[in-house]
């Protein structure tokens, strides 16, 4: 589903060149739950920034489905990460003035969804999440835990194939970060490909393989 060829991204800091990526080869197939993991700076941000279609790779080949997605211009990535990806932060990123039901919605008011398809979708998810009865409530009058399971509602309201979790479980506790991970594993079930960035190895081992990342290439898979 995923193919990634001596993939390289290289900054521009001045006239210093930093080398993010120095030749990545990754193949992901459809279903899969991958982990990501490396210290600090070893660009494991920018690979999952680059699979995301959040930022473009200086050198390589990207696959996504069959279609070449390196050398797309920004609204060409923009379309195929509404229709293919979903995305679940560390820090949520939900709207604050707006509901759960409205954060979840959203997607859909930019698709130019009917109301109809817009009620049924949003109340479809916040029920698999556990949350309709909060649909009312800001994020603000959530929990941590509450927050991420309104994210992932949110990750899921277009139907992506591919979903992208970057440490969804780094700022809840033990608890709730079970919480979370039982909902990815019921995704997977369902046939999700997902692939998650967490520096956490009890989390990691919920995944079926981990790829290791150390100063731009990877070093290990697992």
């Amino acid at each position: 589903m995923i193919k990634l060829k001596n993939i390289k991204k290289v900054y521009k800091m001045g006239e210093v060149n930093l080398e993010a990526l120095k030749g990545v080869d990754l193949e992901i197939e459809k279903g899969e739950f991958i982990s990501i993991m490396g210290p600090s700076g070893s660009g494991k941000s920018t690979l999952m920034n680059i699979i995301g279609c959040l930022d473009t790779p200086t050198e390589g080949e990207y696959f996504l489905d069959g279609e070449k997605v390196a050398g797309l211009n920004i609204d060409e990535l923009s379309e195929i990460r509404n229709k293919k990806i979903g995305f679940v932060f560390q820090s949520f990123n939900l709207l604050n003035y707006a509901t759960a039901y409205e954060n979840v919605e959203l997607p859909l008011l930019f698709n130019g969804a009917s109301g109809n398809e817009r009620k049924e979708r949003v109340k479809e998810l916040l029920e698999m999440v556990g949350l309709y009865r909060w649909k009312d409530h800001r994020p603000t009058e959530l929990s941590g835990g509450q927050q991420q399971r309104v994210a992932i509602a949110r990750a899921l309201v277009n139907d992506p194939s591919v979903i992208l979790a970057d440490e969804p479980t780094g700022n809840l506790d033990s608890k709730s970060g079970k919480e979370i991970m039982d909902i990815f594993l019921e995704l997977w079930g369902k046939g999700k490909t997902i692939i998650m960035v967490t520096h956490d190895n009890n989390i990691a081992s919920y995944s079926q393989r981990v790829i290791r990342i150390l100063d731009g290439r990877i070093i290990r898979e697992g």
